[in-house]
């Protein structure tokens, strides 16, 4: 059984069991726990993407690390004109584990 979640503006595939890495969720602190809501839900050959069944269907996740990303370097360069910009960017994370999908109602 899995489930394709939305976290972040972004959409991820689950299972119970998985660690995913999802933007960076600034209210929870480790250990808490963290409700996500559904996009698809998967069980053997049953496939559910009715949205009214998944309105009441939200993945139980906890909170295991907030960590940063691997580092992006961005370089703007111009020839012949001595233009040259450096700057950096690392990504706030935060680690989550699915701990429960729950099954649709039929």
């Amino acid at each position: 059984m899995y489930a394709i979640v939305r976290s972040g503006g972004r959409q991820h595939k689950v299972a119970v069991g998985d660690i995913v890495e999802v933007d960076k969720i600034p209210t929870a602190k480790v250990g808490d726990t963290v409700e996500l809501s559904t996009l698809l839900v998967v069980d053997g050959d049953a496939v559910t993407s009715d949205p009214w069944v998944l309105a009441g269907i939200k993945v139980q996740a906890e909170i295991v690390d907030h960590h940063k990303g691997a580092k992006i370097d961005i370089l703007r360069y111009k020839n012949k004109t001595g233009y040259r910009r450096r700057q950096g960017h690392r990504q706030q994370y935060t680690a989550i584990k699915v701990t429960g999908i729950p099954a649709a109602a039929k």
